[in-house]
């Protein structure tokens, strides 16, 4: 599909760029350009402007995932290239450049043979001394880090050259109106009108292509001669082409509001649903598993673990019996269902993200959002906080962390908020007397593991239980185990397997300290 969509781009551009030379033009620059006042060129380039550039953030953040770090930066490049249009508003259109831009970045970005070296740019870039993303390579060269640098710079122009067109467009409409106050008006009317029209888009949770062909087709009614514009329509298939995802019953991928799922689904041997895993932003995120008690018992070579040590029963081994439970981060359910296992009383499940809790409502075998005594709540975690008034004898936040957003060179996000000592305080609130909060997470840096540690002892005012709960189906997590009144430590004394187990697993936090994260400061 890609060699068929980068055939028809060629083919469209060779065969119009023919015709226009023929006419005595230039590929998408006519001649005769006139400038004149136009409210609909400006509102129309004052949409563009604004929907693009949310298109492409979105978008290149999820393809290439140095620019999930750095959201920041792209919008910064979509400024460049407005400023630089607005400086070259008496030239004419720079449309060709543009066009080719915006193709040439979906070829690159969508190579068959790319998505790997995209994917490590950041890892690449972060190979220098004095920079770290996540995770970097164990060795490099100056070789390869100039390669990165170069391909990096080669994506930023074409970003940049983008968005050229419309600050010539909006620049020169700007400075031809005879009054200011009416081109300031349909400017503001335009951006608005953009920034609407992505958030439908995103509500909507359509593709990528319906986002940049939209910026396409605006492309062509932006044009001045019917050639052109008949041009750029015919690349809308190839655009389609590469941007499509091929699906099917047991793979196909979503764009949610918030970011984008890959969900495939496994079986075993005899045919039986074994596991959905989903990938978020092409990284692994979560994997939907069946533990309930026939489907171990029909397949017990799936799980290595202890069916009461898997990190999603090991919680409610820390709490009295029927506990009533909030999961913050429920996700697709895993922990809703252990908690229906583990005969709790009631349980609010909290998530953000709608188009993963109706995978979950749709996938899971255990069907834990079906059950009477599960409350959903789609919302964000604290907002939820806030506004709860209820207590609980278990809160568990349920490994809800990112792995695009956690640096400290990243933007900031609602999802940094969740582990900051003013989050746990106000979950501390919502706890019964003797009520445990069960932090589960994975832990890449010790230093990191340090720091949970040490927000739970200043809020809770003693040292959390820290310990590995390693499983089959996820990397081991790292699990915080905490109560105010000391149940956890209590928990241990009734339950010498648990003891045990905790014992065996212990992780260390004992090395040097590290600052705790703030509603100030929320980089984890």
């Amino acid at each position: 599909m890609f060699f068929l969509a980068a055939a028809a781009i060629l083919i469209a551009i060779r065969l119009f760029s023919y015709l226009a030379k023929r006419r005595g033009h230039r590929f998408l620059e006519p001649a005769n350009e006139v400038f004149a006042w136009s409210p609909f060129q400006l509102m129309v380039a004052s949409f563009l402007l604004l929907f693009a550039e949310l298109a492409f953030i979105r978008w290149i953040a999820v393809e290439i995932r140095v620019f999930a770090y750095f959201k920041n930066l792209a919008l910064l490049l979509c400024f460049v290239g407005f400023g630089l249009g607005c400086a070259l508003a008496r030239q004419k259109t720079r449309w060709s450049l543009s066009v080719k831009a915006l193709m040439g970045l979906l070829l690159i970005v969508r190579l068959p043979w790319s998505a790997k070296a995209l994917e490590s740019l950041s890892q690449g870039l972060g190979a220098a001394a004095d920079l770290e993303l996540w995770t970097t390579g164990a060795a490099w060269t100056w070789l390869n880090y100039l390669a990165v640098v170069l391909l990096t710079a080669i994506l930023f122009l074409l970003l940049v050259w983008i968005f050229v067109p419309l600050g010539q467009l909006v620049g020169r409409q700007m400075n031809l109106a005879a009054k200011p106050l009416v081109s300031y008006s349909w400017n503001l009317f335009g951006s608005l009108i953009g920034i609407l029209a992505f958030l439908a888009v995103s509500r909507m949770m359509l593709q990528p292509w319906v986002w940049l062909g939209i910026v396409l087709a605006g492309f062509a009614v932006l044009q001045t001669t019917a050639k052109d514009r008949a041009l750029i329509l015919s690349l809308l298939v190839p655009l389609v082409l590469l941007l499509h995802d091929p699906a099917n019953p047991d793979r196909y991928s979503i764009w949610t509001p918030y970011q984008q799922i890959e969900y495939s689904r496994s079986y075993a041997a005899n045919g039986d649903f074994a596991q959905g895993v989903l990938k978020v932003n092409h990284t692994g995120y979560q994997a939907i598993v069946n533990l309930s008690a026939a489907f171990p018992a029909r397949h017990p070579k799936l799980l290595k673990e202890a069916e009461n040590e898997n990190p999603y029963n090991l919680p409610f081994r820390f709490v009295s019996p029927s506990p009533s439970v909030l999961i913050v981060g429920s996700g697709t359910g895993n922990d809703v269902a252990a908690a229906l296992r583990n005969g709790s009383s009631e349980v609010d499940a909290v998530e953000i993200d709608p188009a993963i809790l109706a995978l979950g409502k749709r996938e899971h075998p255990e069907r834990p959002y079906d059950s009477p005594v599960v409350k959903v709540n789609l919302t964000d975690a604290r907002a939820f906080l806030k506004r709860s008034s209820r207590r609980y004898d278990l809160a568990l936040f349920a490994l809800l962390d990112s792995h695009t957003q956690f640096s400290d060179y990243s933007n900031m996000r609602i999802d940094n908020f969740v582990y900051t000592m003013e989050s746990f305080r106000e979950a501390r609130d919502h706890l019964n007397p003797n009520g445990v909060l069960f932090l589960k997470f994975a832990v890449d840096r010790p230093w990191m593991g340090r720091r949970l540690s040490r927000m739970l002892q200043q809020t809770f005012g003693r040292p959390p239980l820290v310990f590995y709960a390693g499983s089959s189906y996820t990397p081991a997590a790292v699990c915080f185990a905490v109560s105010a009144s000391g149940q956890s430590e209590e928990a241990l004394a009734r339950d010498p397997s648990l003891a045990a187990f905790v014992s065996r697993n212990r992780f260390s936090t004992d090395s040097k300290d590290v600052p705790v994260t703030t509603d100030d400061w929320p980089y984890l």
